[in-house]
């Protein structure tokens, strides 16, 4: 990190799962005192963190508002995907970047924790070594499910697997096959591809579905009795092993 005393500081805040309570008072506070404030969104959308953020937001601090080129319109193994998003990248790494050579401070919002499938990480993997990042942890969207759902999760010596519905049937079915207990994220579309492997693992008794957890909408049931289609914000949980504890 080669950052000068006259640049700004980068701070990517953990926004949490969704409760506004949930975010930590470390991100709150750089927040509230951040000149810039991005963050990532849907292009006919507010964004989630924004959401999270409410009225925290300075009044006259600059809005970065970063809208996808698309979200599930092109499939990830398309070769463009990597090609548009790596572009999209790059330009909210250059607008960021503008800002901190000015010596303006930028707070880059994410939800749930940022290093956890989160956006930011593709902009810090872009600046950390031009200008100084901080990263501020966020309770994962999956710590929120399991407890709303007031599901525990592991003990003793299990092995959590966190595996995206985005990976073939083949590969589902193996990582559940091999993991005690597991978290399931990226559901969408992918929802009965992930039945069906769960159903293969032996593991469909025991799933656990999750939708907006610590939000006023949240639900959860088992995923035998789930219906319709899954949201975004929504996640199967896999219980470890029931040993006496």
């Amino acid at each position: 990190m080669n950052a000068s005393a006259a640049t700004g500081r980068l701070s990517i805040l953990g926004m949490g799962p969704g409760d506004p309570e949930l975010m930590t008072l470390k991100a709150a506070r750089i927040l509230r005192e951040s000149p810039v404030v991005a963050w990532f969104c849907r292009h006919d959308r507010p964004g989630h963190a924004r959401q999270i953020a409410g009225d925290m937001l300075p009044e006259r601090a600059e809005a970065l508002r970063f809208a996808y080129p698309f979200t599930t319109e092109i499939p990830v193994s398309d070769p463009a995907y990597l090609v548009r998003m790596a572009a999209f990248y790059d330009e909210c790494a250059r607008q960021i970047a503008t800002r901190l050579q000015n010596g303006q401070d930028v707070a880059l919002l994410c939800e749930g924790d940022p290093f956890l499938f989160g956006s930011a990480m593709y902009v810090f993997d872009r600046l950390q070594d031009r200008f100084d990042c901080t990263v501020v942890p966020g309770i994962t969207a999956m710590a929120g499910c399991w407890s709303a759902a007031r599901q525990p999760m592991v003990h003793g010596d299990d092995v959590l697997c966190v595996i995206p519905g985005t990976l073939d049937e083949a590969a589902l079915t193996s990582a559940l096959e091999h993991a005690d207990a597991a978290v399931i994220m990226k559901l969408g579309r992918n929802l009965e591809k992930v039945r069906t492997a769960l159903r293969h693992a032996g593991r469909e008794n025991r799933a656990i579905y999750v939708e907006r957890a610590t939000q006023p909408q949240q639900r959860w049931m088992k995923l035998a009795d789930m219906t319709g289609p899954a949201p975004y914000f929504s996640i199967i949980l896999v219980p470890g092993r029931e040993d006496a504890r």
